[in-house]
């Protein structure tokens, strides 16, 4: 067995978190920096997110193809951060919303869902290309 398949086997990736700053506007009393706790996608989670993102628009014979990238962020902010709960019924009535999206909305601005997405995105295994090289 190689060094790279004994490396996999003693570490496989579900239920890898991590604990990450979002922004610098999330700070407790003492001026300490509050982290987001957030989850690993699986590779079939990252697909079917993707899908549903996916507009798909017909311009006569042609087929135009959109990912909104908006809604495939709140999916997967939704879906993988642990703390806080985006689907907490309580949280969302509280700020006077109906759904998690309205919530994350709500209560993130559009820098702060970016940053958190791409947090969960770089758990998962996604590495801007500058990084890699």
């Amino acid at each position: 067995m190689s060094k790279l398949q004994e490396f996999l086997n003693a570490n496989p990736v579900k239920g890898l978190t991590a604990e990450v700053p979002v922004s610098d506007r999330f700070v407790d009393e003492k001026g300490n920096v509050l982290k987001f706790r957030i989850g690993v996608m699986s590779n079939p989670q990252f697909e079917a997110y993707r899908k549903q993102s996916m507009r798909i628009e017909l311009e006569g014979r042609k087929r135009k193809v959109d990912l909104d990238l908006d809604k495939l962020n709140k999916m997967i902010i939704i879906n993988h951060t642990i703390d806080p709960n985006f689907k907490d019924a309580a949280s969302i009535q509280a700020v006077g919303c109906q759904t998690p999206d309205e919530y994350v909305d709500a209560v993130l601005l559009p820098g702060e869902i970016n940053q958190l997405a791409l947090e969960i995105q770089r758990l998962s295994g996604f590495k801007p290309m500058d990084e890699l090289v």
